[in-house]
């Protein structure tokens, strides 16, 4: 499991399925049953669809929702994740006259760099989910800001269907990691201070401007860089130019270039001085919440959802942030932006003493505003309200 969409189902299927009668129908191959939460389905692509091209994988994605639709017979109300899963989610509703749910995790007028990603694929994965999103019975934002999103990108939508729900956080799994086993693996000083970014090579997630600002970062703190998964070949050769850059000038970089697994992440995140979120869109940014169950002073981005999940002056700092107009959300300004986070990073750098409070809490936040539990109890109560209104 990796991506904020990805976690949420996660944690989210395990605490509804002690509520209601739950199947999770999901991508990849065949899984076997956890021994605990929900039975699990798994779907393939057609194979005559097999391919690289981006046309191919948005193609493949909707035979995944076809074969989906035709899986949910029987169910008394679907709910979809994501434009991958949102097609399926109106069709079952079509074909068997249900409800259908859709929590919005991002949204894809909000995210033209896709365009670069899928060519043609964007218009379709965009077509999926404006079509599902408009006939959804109910539409989840995960953040105050994001459902005014929401409204803005599709106006047809009725305010009355529109939900806030917020991502959680398991702080059992997410908590402070003492050990040292993993830093050592990956050459990481437990002894120094470090600034730490966990996430995907996108451009939603200001990889670049973070590169950018770690040339100003205080040069005796590491800068731990855990970024993967580019988006595309493109993307990769410009963040391997610029790490390559910040080596050459800065030094004092580890780059860790693949996804690490969630335990990796908890301990490197936990011996961080600063964990970094310089993303330019984050509908709510469930890596802060990561980030603040183990501990972590959080410097993170003005935009989308972050204020609601960081505390500014409080379990972090938020860097200032104007988008260009031009529908990128490029900052207006990129060395302002890269200079603004730096200046963030190096404040609580020179004071570990004020980023250790932020860290206890962030934690403190965590456990009090964003437990898996009450989130499950509010996504059922509006499953039942949804059925019993349909009755």
């Amino acid at each position: 499991m990796y991506g904020g969409a990805g976690v949420h189902v996660e944690y989210l299927a395990r605490d509804l399925a002690r509520l209601v009668d739950l199947t999770v129908h999901c991508w990849g191959e065949e899984r076997p049953q956890p021994p605990e939460g929900p039975a699990v389905r798994s779907y393939r692509p057609w194979e005559q669809l097999a391919g690289s091209s981006a046309h191919a994988a948005a193609l493949e994605a909707v035979s995944i929702d076809l074969t989906m639709a035709a899986g949910a017979e029987g169910a008394e109300l679907v709910h979809s994740h994501t434009w991958y899963a949102n097609l399926a989610g109106h069709l079952a509703k079509l074909l068997y006259g249900i409800p259908h749910v859709a929590t919005v995790h991002s949204l894809e007028p909000m995210r033209p760099w896709k365009a670069e990603q899928l060519a043609g694929g964007y218009a379709v994965s965009s077509f999926c989910e404006r079509t599902a999103l408009e006939a959804a019975d109910a539409v989840i934002a995960v953040s105050q800001e994001q459902a005014r999103d929401v409204l803005a990108c599709y106006p047809a939508i009725d305010r009355g269907r529109v939900s806030v729900i917020y991502n959680g956080i398991d702080t059992e799994r997410y908590r402070p990691d003492s050990g040292t086993d993993v830093l050592e693996r990956y050459g990481i000083d437990p002894d120094r201070p470090s600034v730490v970014f966990v996430g995907r090579i996108t451009r939603q997630k200001g990889v670049t401007y973070a590169l950018d600002a770690a040339l100003q970062f205080d040069p005796e703190a590491q800068f731990v860089l855990c970024a993967g998964a580019p988006d595309t070949p493109e993307i990769a050769a410009e963040i391997e130019a610029k790490v390559e850059r910040v080596g050459a000038e800065r030094g004092n970089i580890i780059w860790i270039d693949r996804m690490l697994a969630r335990e990796e992440v908890v301990q490197v995140v936990s011996h961080g001085t600063v964990f970094l979120c310089p993303s330019i869109y984050e509908p709510l940014g469930i890596v802060n919440l990561e980030a603040m169950a183990c501990q972590a002073a959080v410097v993170a981005t003005r935009t989308g959802g972050i204020p609601e999940v960081v505390e500014d002056g409080v379990t972090g700092l938020l860097v200032p942030f104007e988008p260009r107009d031009d529908g990128s959300r490029d900052p207006v300004d990129p060395g302002r932006f890269a200079s603004d986070i730096a200046e963030r990073v190096n404040e609580l750098l020179a004071d570990p003493g004020r980023a250790a409070r932020m860290g206890e809490a962030g934690r403190r936040r965590a456990i009090e505003h964003f437990a898996w539990a009450s989130i499950a109890r509010e996504t059922a109560d509006l499953y039942r309200g949804l059925v019993e209104a349909g009755r």
